[in-house]
């Protein structure tokens, strides 16, 4: 884990961006295996000039500023990109407000001004299918065709595939909205996980004799409604658990919500917040017609769970602190 990750804003001043640094540029959304080659071509890049690596992402998500009606399911919040970010070994990050004006700048002024002119970069890497600047006319071939003029490194990561399909973000949400947690897991490197508040529920868990700890997650994420092995972490601890996503249909077919319970936990978690990593898919969430046969699938899937958890018993995402 790296030490020391430092954040830089548009608002950041110049002389607190390390000049000469190296880059890894995208979205990095969930940063998965090919974002990971990515940044590891700016990390050798780094060492071998001696010079930091940083990664430079963008924020809200580009899609969201072009489509904001349109729901976008994010693998990672800004917060969790940068966590994983912070545990890859770049030195820092800088998170460029991504709005009217940015989405406004040429390839070519975005290149002068923000890569060269504020930065000072040194090297750059990114993936063979990254594109910037307005009407999304810069891409990894102008970065190679103007790197001599500028005195800067390219180098452009290639697609990673597995199972001869290349990884990507927008594989990855369809893997997760089919519960195919194995697939998700592999493309990104590492568990899928969420992060948010444990919030008051209706305390029906309590009376089966299951209490839950509840987490509303984004009113966008397409992770599919079902039963789910999940490790919590409760700040440097690590719970194993069953955790129901969805609406309940036994009893209200509510807003979906995510129900933890944390097996061989007795305390009180309510507004504490945990990191909630997806280890396995158990089954689809049911109606049942009695309160006993819920209790008995319960039981079942905790079992199920269990066993999963103990196939995977150092399974948690990489994550780093942010400076």
């Amino acid at each position: 884990m790296s030490t020391g990750f430092t954040v830089i804003r548009d608002n950041t001043p110049a002389s607190a961006i390390p000049k000469g640094a190296v880059v890894a540029m995208g979205n990095f959304d969930g940063v998965h295996l090919g974002h990971r080659a990515v940044i590891g071509a700016a990390l050798a890049m780094g060492r071998a000039r001696g010079v930091p690596a940083l990664a430079v992402t963008f924020e809200p998500h580009p899609r969201s500023f072009f489509s904001p009606n349109t729901p976008q399911f994010r693998l990672t919040d800004e917060t969790n990109k940068l966590r994983l970010l912070a545990a890859t070994g770049l030195a820092g990050a800088v998170v460029m407000t991504f709005d009217k004006a940015r989405a406004g700048t040429s390839a070519q002024d975005f290149i002068h001004h923000d890569l060269i002119g504020r930065l000072g970069i040194s090297g750059i890497a990114v993936g063979y299918d990254f594109h910037f600047g307005k009407g999304r006319v810069g891409s990894p071939s102008l970065l190679v065709s103007e790197a001599p003029r500028l005195g800067i490194e390219v180098d452009v990561q290639a697609h990673v595939d597995i199972e001869e399909r290349p990884v990507s973000s927008s594989a990855i949400r369809m893997a997760l909205a089919e519960g195919e947690i194995a697939d998700a897991t592999t493309m990104l490197g590492g568990p899928w996980f969420v992060t948010g508040k444990v919030i008051h529920g209706e305390k029906r868990g309590r009376d089966l004799g299951y209490p839950t700890a509840n987490v509303r997650l984004d009113k966008h994420c397409g992770l599919k409604h079902g039963i789910y092995a999940v490790r919590v972490g409760k700040g440097s601890q690590r719970f194993d658990g069953v955790a129901s996503f969805g609406r309940r249909p036994t009893f209200d077919n509510g807003a979906p919500l995510l129900e933890v319970f944390l097996f061989d936990f007795k305390g009180d978690l309510y507004d504490a917040v945990l990191d909630v990593a997806f280890i396995g898919f158990i089954r689809e969430e049911l109606k049942f017609d009695t309160i006993e046969a819920l209790i008995r699938q319960m039981d079942d899937d905790s079992a199920k769970a269990r066993a999963v958890l103990a196939a995977a018993p150092d399974a948690f995402p990489q994550l780093g602190v942010i400076g």
